[in-house]
């Protein structure tokens, strides 16, 4: 069975983005390396995300590095929203409700990775009881304001157990 896995970098002060989505607070910011990280894109064989993060700011747009993992990931990628783009890209399917979503990339995937990309859909898997682990990164710097790793204003705590801590990487199995 496949494991569906949030990803992210992450302010020190608990950001994976800027107002309004802005990525580009990660260009100038050197990454503390992590073996947790060391060939991701390699591991991970279907991307789920929202469409703001599959329409929204690429930070290496416009070079050789645009697109997941700064250029380097190919393969399937499903996006939840209610609007499907007319003709998607080759390898890019919509869902327009999260169980379908989850399911096909969980599908596509077989045994392998669902990397979930987006605060939002993160915290509807989490919800939803389909989220089963966390991979963060925290990078050097300190945003201030903008899209919080986690929003659940009133939520209960989310208890996770550790499968490994390296450098400033952080990887959990969510603890149902």
């Amino acid at each position: 069975m496949s494991t569906v896995q949030y990803q992210c970098a992450m302010s020190l002060d608990g950001f994976i983005a800027g107002p309004g989505g802005d990525m580009q607070w990660m260009h100038g910011v050197d990454a503390v390396p992590s073996p947790l990280f060391d060939g991701l894109a390699a591991r991970v064989d279907v991307i789920l995300c929202g469409a703001r993060t599959y329409r929204g700011d690429d930070p290496n747009a416009g070079t050789d590095a645009e697109g997941p993992f700064g250029g380097t990931w190919e393969g399937a990628m499903v996006v939840l929203s209610h609007h499907a783009d007319p003709e998607p890209p080759p390898g890019v399917e919509f869902a327009a409700d999260l169980d379908a979503a989850v399911a096909r990339s969980r599908e596509l995937a077989g045994d392998g990775l669902v990397a979930v990309f987006g605060a939002d859909v993160a915290r509807q898997c989490l919800e939803a009881g389909q989220l089963d682990e966390v991979l963060v990164l925290v990078m050097p710097v300190m945003l201030g304001d903008g899209v919080r790793l986690l929003d659940r204003p009133g939520g209960e705590p989310v208890r996770l157990a550790v499968l490994g801590a390296e450098g400033l990487g952080l990887h959990a199995r969510v603890v149902r």
